[in-house]
């Protein structure tokens, strides 16, 4: 199996993301990641989905998302032609013995510290999945105490953006 990061524009109406996660259900995909939100248009809403599935049944998949009434467009982001990030927030120990060396690997990731208290710090870092990885690896000898990780947020390069005409078919079934 291989990882896919799928972009699907979708209606902004109540219980599309619900259809669109079902469907990945009862096909018995495992879905990875799972971010949602608006877009520039408040219209429409981006679910961005990474699954790990062969090529043919992603293809079935496509064609039945293309289905549902509210999905407007779907567009396959392959990692060298998009840019796709995810954020971690991670609270580490860090008294006052190793808060100095807690500090210096934060800044070697180019992460950023957002709250500190006398016996830990809170770690905010963006960046690709290995990054992310190797970022818990190195604190880890430090005692993480909690992760919140969101989904792939994904972008492809270039001008163009999937959201050209989509607008159209929106207005269209208004």
């Amino acid at each position: 199996m291989s990882r896919h990061t799928l972009s699907v524009l979708v209606e902004n109406k109540p219980g599309v993301l619900t259809r669109v996660a079902g469907l990945f259900a009862r096909r018995a995909f495992n879905i990875h990641s799972l971010a949602v939100g608006p877009t520039e248009h408040e219209e429409i809403s981006r679910i961005t989905v990474v699954v790990d599935v062969e090529e043919h049944p992603l293809e079935q998949v496509t064609k039945q998302l293309n289905k549902l009434i509210h999905v407007i467009k779907i567009v396959e982001l392959d990692p060298e032609t998009s840019v796709q990030r995810e954020l971690l927030l991670v609270k580490v120990r860090a008294d006052a013995a190793s808060r100095a060396s807690v500090l210096e690997v934060v800044s070697l990731f180019r992460a950023n510290v957002v709250d500190v208290v006398p016996d830990s710090v809170v770690i905010e870092a963006t960046g690709t999945a290995a990054k992310l990885g190797a970022l818990l690896a190195a604190l880890e000898p430090y005692g993480v105490r909690e992760i919140v990780q969101s989904g792939t947020l994904a972008v492809g390069r270039g001008a163009r953006s999937i959201t050209d005409r989509a607008l159209d078919r929106v207005a269209r079934t208004a």
